[in-house]
């Protein structure tokens, strides 16, 4: 029979990962449930759903900081994130119905680091920081240099995750988010993109662009940063992107997609992300 522990804070949750660094880790369970019947069960299951410490969002001047239990609904819906961190908004109206966006949690999607995670561009685009603990105390990581590999990361096996930490940006930034799937409502990507740009009289002064379902993670396109800094916005950086992209990356084919489609598709998104018709301003 599988051991189950429900813990009531997150010093009791740290001391049972410590323990039992095997054990699964369940969140809102919309990702693991799916294959429940497809792999061996669990020794035991560490159960975080609605721990109250990990379950808040928190905004101040110059940074929202979100719990690892905050569920994509609560996501969407806080204003701050709304008004300021709109690609993170608009992920979270794209994971699943609503009832998955009522269960699934942010530290779900992150610990389970999938490739199509709709939310991981976002947090890239965003210069997030993934906050662990352990019994030996927390660390931050960029979220950048976060996953390692193929739903691999740097969490090692006796941390949880705890929260994400995302600086606001200014609101002379161009933020944007876009996901292509089978169709319109509740589908995996096939490509999904996310940008923070910084624009100057019409020139981009800096930009971080960040694409998933195209690699074995989601990934920050530092090829493309650089080629349209100190580009007019418009068809001089559009065209540069596109160029970019294309250089960047080697999509595979798969039973969603094929290389050749998510590539054209890719370079299509961030040609539109530095095209004047592309940019969208926050009020």
């Amino acid at each position: 029979m599988t051991a189950y522990v429900r813990p009531r804070s997150v010093k009791e949750a740290l001391e049972t990962r410590a323990a039992h660094p095997d054990w699964m880790v369940l969140a809102g369970g919309t990702d693991l449930m799916v294959s429940a019947n497809h792999r061996a069960e669990p020794v035991g299951m560490l159960d975080l759903w609605r721990l109250d410490e990990l379950c808040f969002i928190r905004a101040d001047r110059d940074k929202v900081s979100i719990g690892a239990g905050a569920t994509w609904w609560e996501i969407e819906n806080h204003a701050v994130i709304g008004n300021r961190l709109t690609p993170l908004a608009a992920a979270a109206r794209e994971i699943g119905a609503l009832q998955i966006q009522a269960r699934g949690t942010l530290g779900g999607n992150v610990g389970t680091s999938s490739p199509v995670g709709d939310s991981l561009p976002a947090l890239l685009a965003l210069d997030a920081e993934i906050e662990v603990a352990s019994v030996r105390g927390r660390r931050r990581i960029p979220y950048s240099e976060y996953c390692t590999g193929y739903r691999t990361t740097q969490l090692a096996a006796d941390e949880l995750i705890i929260a994400a930490h995302l600086p606001l940006p200014e609101t002379t930034q161009s933020l944007m988010w876009r996901k292509v799937g089978t169709r319109r409502a509740q589908s995996i990507s096939k490509v999904m993109g996310a940008a923070a740009i910084a624009v100057d009289g019409g020139t981009v002064v800096s930009a971080r662009v960040a694409f998933g379902a195209i690699a074995n993670r989601p990934i920050r396109l530092t090829g493309i940063e650089e080629a349209v800094k100190g580009l007019r916005v418009g068809t001089q950086a559009a065209d540069a992107a596109r160029m970019a992209m294309r250089a960047a990356i080697k999509p595979i084919d798969d039973v969603r997609s094929t290389a050749s489609y998510r590539l054209q598709v890719a370079e299509n998104l961030v040609a539109r992300f530095f095209g004047q018709r592309g940019m969208i301003r926050r009020a």
